[in-house]
């Protein structure tokens, strides 16, 4: 499952709700017919309930979003503050290099001299750019690499690695 976000709060009284999005451009969500929750973002994909979505719009720089299955207000608060996701597949394809947070979580990380840096283990929107953060395997310390042009030179989804422009002792 491709976790897209999170639930913050109900939003009026017809059943909508205020969404926390984890990427960049949450409205090309609205292109899937549904939506899957959970309260816990690390269950398997299994466990994750489906939602007919009915409408999804910004609002005031909001994200907020209605469910078929959810009528009004008390029905949105019983939602809480589950995560929205998807199945990978049923996700609109990236554009070109553009990239999932999820499809870089994983990959190896070397610099151009070939030497390795770590695996990313997750990323950070700091709001002027997003970093990774590379773990490295062999001791644990972890690098953050700002996920610019400027260092990241190539992302290989299919051979499984990035190439940074960024040394060991950064």
């Amino acid at each position: 499952m491709v976790v897209l976000g999170r639930i913050t709060a109900p939003f009026g009284i017809q059943g909508w709700v205020k969404i926390h999005p984890f990427g960049d451009d949450p409205l090309a969500w609205r292109r899937m017919k549904h939506w899957w929750v959970s309260p816990d973002d690390t269950l398997d994909d299994s466990a994750w309930r489906q939602l007919h979505l009915k409408a999804c719009r910004l609002h005031g720089g909001t994200l907020v979003a209605r469910f078929e299955e959810i009528a009004d207000r008390s029905a949105a608060e019983q939602l809480g503050k589950l995560f929205i996701g998807a199945p990978r597949d049923a996700m609109p394809e990236p554009g070109e290099d553009e990239y999932y947070w999820g499809d870089l979580i994983g990959l190896a990380v070397e610099n151009r001299s070939g030497v390795q840096l770590g695996t990313v283990s997750g990323l950070i929107e700091t709001g002027a750019h997003d970093v990774l953060q590379v773990r490295d395997n062999t001791d644990g310390t972890e690098r953050l690499i700002p996920f610019v042009e400027a260092y990241v030179g190539e992302v290989d989804l299919t051979a499984r690695r990035i190439l940074v422009d960024w040394e060991l002792d950064w």
